[in-house]
Formats: structure tokens, sequence, C-alpha cells
């Protein structure tokens, strides 16, 4: 682990993840009913759980609204909730009035030119492999997985093994 990218992730109290080509594979199912499906991954959910008893708080800043995303937030006890935001820098900026953190205290994963303004101001901004290219060159780290599939656990794991809080988490399971 790079000492500069593990002196970043240390600092993080708070990750904010964007949903379609973050927490999804970017796909959207439409009925004929015009009813929105998803796709979420399960280890993605445990990850964000596991972040959260770490002591990391959640927000998902996402552009679109969805019941889906909504439920998903729910089940997941997602912190901080915004949906139907078309200015995601807004968006960031309440979420640190709301906190009291510091920008370098947040974690921001997207993945296209929306997330820009949150990640540029992020202390560390991570996206997946099929993100933007405007996106990449921003970026502070690029998931190998991608996205829906194991990209935001992958996330989450890093952050907890740089801050040392890794094992701990998943010491019960190993028992």
């Amino acid at each position: 682990m790079d000492s500069i990218l593990k002196a970043r992730a240390q600092k993080i109290k708070l990750v904010i993840f964007d949903v379609d080509g973050v927490m999804t594979d970017g796909s959207l199912f439409i009925g004929d009913d015009g009813q929105e499906y998803k796709m979420f991954n399960t280890q993605d959910g445990l990850g964000m759980r596991l972040l959260k008893k770490s002591g990391i708080k959640l927000a998902i800043i996402t552009g679109r609204n969805s019941n889906s995303v909504l439920i998903r937030a729910e089940n997941l006890e997602v912190d901080y909730f915004y949906q139907g935001i078309s200015d995601k820098r807004e968006a960031f900026n309440d979420l640190i009035k709301k906190t009291g953190l510091k920008a370098e205290e947040c974690a921001f994963m997207g993945d296209d030119i929306v997330d820009l303004p949150p990640m540029l101001q992020s202390g560390l901004a991570i996206t997946v492999p099929g993100s933007h290219d405007e996106v990449k060159k921003i970026a502070h780290f690029i998931t190998e997985k991608i996205a829906g599939y194991g990209a935001v656990r992958e996330a989450c794991d890093f952050i907890m093994k740089a801050q040392d809080t890794y094992g701990k988490v998943i010491a019960p399971y190993l028992k």
C-alpha cells in the first residue's frame, strides 16, 4: 500500500458513495410498467456494514430518484442519504456542514463527471476501472474489481486495512 495513499485513507471518517456505476454496474432495468430495477452486490453490502462497524459513517449521493436505492440505503443503515441530486458538490458541502468533518476526512467513490466536484474536494477520491477517463485522472485509488461486482467491498476493505481496523472487524467471523 502506497504510503501517501495510506495516509489519506487513515484520515477518513465518512465514505460517500455514488450508486449507478459504483454500487451497481450502471445498468438500468426498466419494466413495461415504468418500474426501475437495480442489482446490488451482497459482498459490497457487507463491506459497507463492516466499514460502519469500524466506526466510519456512510453516505449515498445519487443523481437519480429510485425507491430501490432508498430501500438499499435503509437496509444498510446508511447514515446520510441524498437522491435526485443534480449538484453533488452542494450535497457534499451539506454533509461537511452537518457532520462537522473536514473535506479531507471524507472519501467519495464515483464514476462519472458529475462526481468530479466532490471527488476533487474529498481527501480520498475512489473510482472503478470502467469510470470516465476524467474521473480516473483525479482518483487517488482505482479499484481492481468492477462496479457492481465487488468494487465497493474492495474500497471498504482498503480503508479498514489502512486504519488497522480490518482484523478486528472480521475477527468474529473467524471463530
